[in-house]
């Protein structure tokens, strides 16, 4: 055993969430389908740089006629 070895510890949280996954075993599939929802998309670079290029730069003060 090591010198630098500590008594094993969790803190409140730690416990409490180990606890509701025993409770309620369908969260993480539910916590993974609500991040698939918004998250975990493949993104379309061709589009994005389509939009990028579509981009027209607004002038410094937008009410200021082209006298």
């Amino acid at each position: 055993m090591s010198i630098f070895a500590r008594p094993h510890y969790t803190s409140d949280t730690t416990d409490f969430l180990n606890q509701l996954k025993q409770a309620k075993p369908e969260l993480e599939a539910q916590q993974l389908a609500g991040r698939s929802l918004l998250w975990d998309k493949e993104v379309n670079y061709e589009a994005q740089a389509q939009a990028a290029k579509a981009n027209v730069p607004q002038k410094p003060y937008v009410y200021q006629t082209n006298n």
